[in-house]
């Protein structure tokens, strides 16, 4: 939410596996699921990737890619449970705008969020999609899940959720929502190789 192609996580990817002939790309993509659907689809018939990453709530969109292993870093796969029922929030006048502000994206080529009813409305079905795309297909799944990631609190992130539909297929490790950078080289990128491999 709010990342984009110059996020730090693709950056440090691109700058520890860009000398082993792996090819780390990122792109930006709209704020409303079915829009970003579509571009992650086209994205994926252009480039067929070896392998899917996918972090926070783009967790979701990278659930609903099949045929292609994903690595998936803090998943927070219960935000639309949040967005859903706060979505009539937005029909005030002036909530939208404030949202905006107070989420605004860092400069670069980050995913632009605008917070509007209808948008929100449709992570439901982007959800229930995501949660069901991906069970029984074969395809590998495998999440790293921060020990200290405060999204848990609220369950955002939860291991009962994750558990319910991807059984034991994660690892938690001693970092937050942001995965610092120690995990990243000493789980993340091991993890990488050992896929593509």
């Amino acid at each position: 939410m709010g990342g984009g192609s110059d996020s730090r996580i693709p950056s440090i990817l691109n700058d520890r596996l860009n000398g082993q002939d792996i090819f780390v790309t990122a792109r930006t993509y709209s704020f409303d699921p079915e829009e970003a659907r579509g571009q992650i689809e086209s994205w994926v018939e252009e480039l067929k990737p070896d392998l899917v990453i996918g972090e926070s709530l783009g967790v979701l969109h990278a659930l609903r890619i099949t045929g292609i292993p994903r690595l998936l870093i803090s998943p927070a796969l219960n935000a639309p449970l949040y967005f859903v029922p706060l979505a009539w929030m937005t029909l005030i006048p002036g909530v939208t705008w404030i949202f905006d502000r107070i989420y605004r994206p860092r400069e670069g080529d980050r995913q632009p969020l605008h917070f509007k009813f209808r948008t929100l409305r449709k992570y439901r079905s982007h959800r229930k999609a995501a949660l069901s795309s991906s069970v029984g297909t074969g395809d590998f799944i495998f999440a790293f899940i921060g020990k200290r990631d405060h999204y848990r609190r609220s369950g955002v992130v939860s291991l009962r959720t994750w558990k319910k539909h991807f059984g034991k297929s994660f690892q938690l490790y001693d970092g937050t929502h942001f995965t610092e950078e120690e995990y990243i080289d000493s789980l993340v990128i091991p993890k990488i190789l050992e896929v593509l491999k």
